[in-house]
């Protein structure tokens, strides 16, 4: 396993789409371990292949829920509810700003052993599934910002303030 550079807003390929996977190689496996590592250095809850520069459909999550998830070729097929918070990104350092997502979606996706499943999730892990899911589609979180982005640092000083 190995830390990968996190490409940062500018980089063209975080505008781009990403493509299917069609199958489980040693690659991917070995981009999937990668990516898990280089969010866990990075202090991130997910992370989309497209943010370590390869474009393909895998996300990965982790939401401090026991579990560590796996999206390859991710649809989300359904989404009630709404929550609105701050929402930062690794690909975009430094900086928050707040976003309305669905409170609770639900995901199709494969598994590492290219088995199909369906995730359902509520809150920060809705979030950081339409996030992620945003990603494989060259869609970055500031084009929904309400308002103004801010230092991540200004942010936390408000948080304090109340």
């Amino acid at each position: 396993m190995a830390t990968r550079k996190v490409r940062v807003i500018g980089d063209e390929i975080l505008t781009k789409t990403c493509k299917p996977v069609k199958e489980m190689t040693p690659r991917i496996a070995e981009l999937i371990e990668d990516m898990f590592e280089t969010m866990y250095e990075e202090n991130g809850v997910g992370l989309a292949a497209s943010q370590v520069g390869v474009l393909r459909q895998i996300v990965t999550i982790d939401v401090d829920d026991g579990n560590q998830y796996v999206l390859i070729n991710p649809e989300i097929v359904e989404m009630s509810g709404e929550q609105t918070g701050y929402e930062g990104c690794l690909s975009v350092p430094g900086k928050t700003g707040v976003v309305t997502r669905p409170s609770h979606v639900k995901v199709r996706a494969l598994n590492e052993e290219m088995q199909p499943y369906e995730l359902e999730g509520e809150g920060l892990l809705a979030r950081a599934i339409c996030h992620e899911c945003d990603h494989l589609k060259g869609k970055l979180y500031v084009t929904m910002v309400e308002g103004e982005l801010k230092d991540v640092d200004a942010e936390d000083e408000e948080e304090s303030e109340e």
